[in-house]
């Protein structure tokens, strides 16, 4: 099998550059966003602490698509394959907090696991954290720029959309079927 990298793709410059913590030093962070980019917990429960309203999730798209290129090389599967994509708003109020986007490839929607493909409006996050035998990896982190497709998801639901706006991710693992959630902070979450 040809091994395939961003570079055998025309479409890879319009996907956000994702760093580790470590490889973050020279691309300073703001302070204010640090924390929510960097919280090893739940997402879910951390909105939850911090909205005084009512948090709710609206589920914008699910469907079976190709994932984008960056998600398929870190996931391990080939770009051509059709994966499982949610695209969801995490809601506090009426204000959009956090745009998620979840990639689960075939393979993680079998045996005990099938169910998560079918959440509706239930938080994945919640899922994910009630489970101990689930295991995550390094969490990544990337500004997300205009021009970019995750950009344009991500704020779509933005009157005035802002240049830039930051987002992380990682992968779960269920019994070694993984699974990648990326998290997109709307600036709306640093109004609290």
């Amino acid at each position: 099998m040809k091994i395939l990298t961003s570079n055998n793709f025309g479409n890879h410059i319009f996907e956000p550059v994702w760093r580790s913590h470590n490889a973050l030093v020279s691309h300073s962070v703001p302070a204010e966003i640090a924390p929510w980019l960097f919280d090893q917990g739940s997402l879910t429960r951390r909105i939850l602490l911090c909205c005084k309203k009512k948090f709710r999730v609206e589920v914008l798209s699910q469907k079976w698509q190709r994932p984008m290129l960056n998600e398929a090389l870190r996931l391990g599967v080939h770009p051509e394959h059709h994966a499982l994509i949610r695209e969801v708003l995490l809601y506090c109020g009426d204000s959009p907090w956090v745009f998620a986007r979840s990639v689960l490839p075939r393979k993680t929607l079998t045996g005990r696991r099938r169910f998560l493909g079918k959440l509706g409006s239930r938080p994945l996050g919640e899922i994910l954290f009630s489970d101990p035998d689930i295991q995550r990896d390094a969490l990544e982190v990337a500004q997300i720029k205009k021009g970019q497709r995750m950009f344009r998801c991500a704020t779509e639901c933005l009157n005035d959309p802002p240049d830039f706006v930051w987002g992380r991710r990682s992968v779960f693992y269920l019994h070694k079927k993984p699974l990648l959630v990326n998290e997109v902070f709307l600036p709306s979450i640093l109004m609290t």
